[in-house]
This record gives C-alpha cells, sequence and structure tokens, in this order.
C-alpha cells in the first residue's frame, strides 16, 4: 500500500480544565521537517512531541499547532500579588502627595512591569499522558487521509507504467521491420552510388551485422521490462515509505527509454519514445508527492 506525504489529521479532548486541539499536516518534502507551534505550558516537553511526530510521520514538511483553551479555573496568567500591593503603597502615597483620585490606580497598577505575567504552571504526568494520546490520534487521523491519497497515486502510477509498457510492445512488434529497413536502405544506396556488382556482398553483409548489433536494443528492452515489472511490485508491497526507492527505479526506466530513442533511427519508434517519456515524467511528479 503507498502513502503520500499529503495529509491532514485534527483532536480535540479535554483534559481536566484544559481543552486541547491538536492540528496538524504535511506537504511533499525531500527530508523532514517540522514547523511547531505549542502553548507555553507544553515547553518543557516540546523535544519529546518533535520526536513522537517524526518517529510516526517520517518524510515531509510538517506544520502542527497545538491550541490550548483553559476554562475559569485555569490560570493561564498570574498576578504577582506582593509586587502589585508595594506599587500600590507608593502609588496612592503619590496620588495623596498630589491631591489626585484614587480611583483608578488598580487599572494603571495592572500595567506596570511584571504585575501580571504569564503562568509558569506545566504539566503533571497523567495530563502529559493523555495529551500524548490526542496528539497520537491526530497523527493517525493524517495518516489514514495520507493512505486514502496514496490508494489514488497507486492507481495513477500503475496506468502510467502501463502506458510505457503498451508503447514498449509497440517498439518490440518493429524492431524487426527497423532492422529490414535499415538493411534496404543501405542496399539501396550502394545500389545507387557505386551500382549493384561494383561491392563485394559477402563483405557488406558482414558489415550490416556488425553496424545491425550497434543499433540493436533488444537488451534495452529486457532492462526496461524488468524495471517496470519491479516499479509495479514495489507499488503493492507492504511498507511506509517508498518514495525514493520509486524515484530512483523511474530514473533506470527513463535511462533505457533514452537509449531506445537514440539507437531507433525509426520515426515510428521515435513516437512511441516520445509517449514513453511523456508517461514517465508524469510518474516523476506524481512519484514526488509518495511518502
Amino acid at each position: 500500500m503507498l502513502k503520500s506525504m499529503t495529509g491532514f489529521g485534527r483532536a480535540e479532548q479535554a483534559l481536566g480544565n484544559k481543552t486541547f486541539l491538536v492540528e496538524i499536516k504535511s506537504l511533499n518534502g525531500k527530508q523532514f521537517e517540522i514547523l511547531l507551534k505549542l502553548p507555553s505550558l507544553l515547553k518543557p516537553y516540546e523535544f519529546d512531541i518533535r520526536n513522537l511526530i517524526s518517529s510516526k510521520l517520517l518524510r515531509g514538511s510538517i506544520d502542527c499547532t497545538i491550541t490550548l483553551k483553559q476554562n475559569g479555573a485555569a490560570r493561564p496568567v498570574v498576578i504577582n500579588t506582593e509586587l502589585a500591593k508595594s506599587y500600590y503603597n507608593q502609588l496612592g502615597e503619590l496620588a495623596q502627595s498630589l491631591n489626585l483620585d484614587t480611583g483608578s490606580i488598580l487599572s494603571s497598577l495592572l500595567k506596570l512591569p511584571e504585575v501580571v505575567v504569564p503562568s509558569t504552571e506545566v504539566l503533571d504526568e497523567n495530563d502529559w499522558t493523555g495529551f500524548k494520546e490526542i496528539l497520537e490520534t491526530a497523527i493517525n487521523n493524517l495518516d489514514k487521509h495520507r493512505l486514502n491519497e496514496g490508494a489514488v497515486l497507486e492507481k495513477d502510477l500503475h496506468q502510467r507504467i502501463k502506458n510505457i509498457e503498451l508503447q514498449q510492445k509497440k517498439v518490440i512488434a518493429l524492431e524487426p521491420l527497423r532492422q529490414q529497413k535499415i538493411r534496404e536502405g543501405l542496399m539501396k544506396l550502394l545500389e545507387e552510388n557505386v551500382g549493384k556488382d561494383n561491392f563485394d556482398s559477402n563483405r557488406l553483409e558482414q558489415e550490416l551485422i556488425y553496424y545491425i548489433e550497434k543499433i540493436d536494443i533488444s537488451e534495452e528492452q529486457v532492462r526496461l521490462t524488468n524495471h517496470c515489472e519491479y516499479f509495479n511490485t514495489l507499488l503493492d508491497e507492504d511498507g511506509d515509505s517508498k518514495g525514493k526507492k520509486l524515484s530512483f527505479i523511474l530514473q533506470e526506466i527513463g535511462r533505457e527509454i533514452n537509449t531506445t530513442g537514440a539507437k531507433a533511427y525509426d520515426s515510428t519508434i521515435q513516437k512511441c519514445v516520445v509517449l514513453m517519456k511523456d508517461e514517465l515524467e508524469k510518474a516523476k511528479e506524481q512519484v514526488l508527492n509518495v511518502l
């Protein structure tokens, strides 16, 4: 089964007075990259979160956003009451000395440095265990999305290889006719320029055999068949990460197609080669999305 590098997963669940929302998406990429956005409450566990994501998702550009929603009993911020009292006493004395109204002191007080500070609260072990389950649920949902996308990719890639094989069958059928056309063309050229009875037919036969062997494409067709079969086999095998292997096989397929085109010297075979190259390029584009 094939997996795509593209996917999206989401999970939301309450843990006590906290509700965590995890949204994670992935796009294709040569290496594993992760952009992680998380609340300060989870900062001590950032390394563990990254390890968990990388161990499950393997490749791609990952964007993970973790949002924390807290009810009224939670403490996203902390008021430094001792510091606030110290500020209040000094502000009260200043207001009295200037004959100012002390009614608006509180609003000014809350704006002073370090009176209101972010909470230093961290998750305990039980909440961390619960959060990991939420994160794993989001990752699993993304993985299911990848499988669904991968099924579409797998079907398309099988079709691309099938189209290449269909053109290859035409090339194989045309090969004997191509050799005959080359032989007849050379004979005609010699007869027109040298004369029918003015060359050694035995020597010509030897040269023809040597020339036809040099432009023979049978070995390329055998290797191309093997590469296509291996590609299809690898598509159907179990395993998560196969994108790089499939890409390497497509490179080998392209090499055999190019060599066939270079040796063909036949317009009909060249048309088949062009169609094979077109299917190959489409397959390469799709493989870029494979995990």
